[in-house]
C-alpha cells in the first residue's frame, strides 16, 4: 500500500478485485518488516532577528525535508533553503471551513549552512 497522503491508515481487509468476486474478507496485516520508509523531516523556518523590524513578530515557514536533506539541520542552525513553494490543503472538518484556503509549506531542494548555532 502506497502512502501518498499526510495521515496513513493501513488496510485491514483485502480491497482487491479477486476478493471481492469471492465474496472474501481476507484479513490484512502490517508487516513493518517488509515495508520501505523514506527518510522524511518537517522543519519550521524563522527570519532572523536582525530582519525583523522593531516591534514585529518574526515570520515562519514550514519546510519538507526528503531523502538525503534530512538532518542536515538543528534548532538554531543559520541557513538558506531554496524550494518548490506549494499549497497544501486543509482536510477533515477544518476543510469545510477553511473554503478554497489552503495553508503553504516549501518543498526544500537545497540547503546552505552559513552558521550551526544562532547566537544573538
Amino acid at each position: 500500500q502506497e502512502v501518498t497522503a499526510r495521515v496513513f491508515m493501513p488496510l485491514f481487509e483485502c480491497p482487491s478485485q479477486r476478493c471481492k468476486l469471492n465474496k472474501a474478507k481476507g484479513n490484512l496485516i502490517l508487516q513493518l518488516r517488509a515495508s520501505k520508509f523514506l527518510k522524511f523531516q518537517e522543519v519550521k523556518l524563522q527570519e532572523l532577528a536582525e530582519h525583523v523590524p522593531k516591534g514585529h513578530i518574526p515570520r515562519s515557514l514550514t519546510a519538507h525535508l526528503r531523502g538525503e536533506l534530512t538532518r542536515k539541520v538543528a534548532p538554531g542552525d543559520v541557513v538558506e533553503m531554496s524550494g518548490v513553494f506549494l499549497p497544501m490543503p486543509y482536510f477533515g472538518f477544518r476543510a469545510m471551513r477553511a473554503g478554497l484556503v489552503a495553508d503553504t509549506y516549501l518543498e526544500a531542494m537545497s540547503i546552505t549552512h552559513f552558521k550551526k548555532k544562532y547566537e544573538e
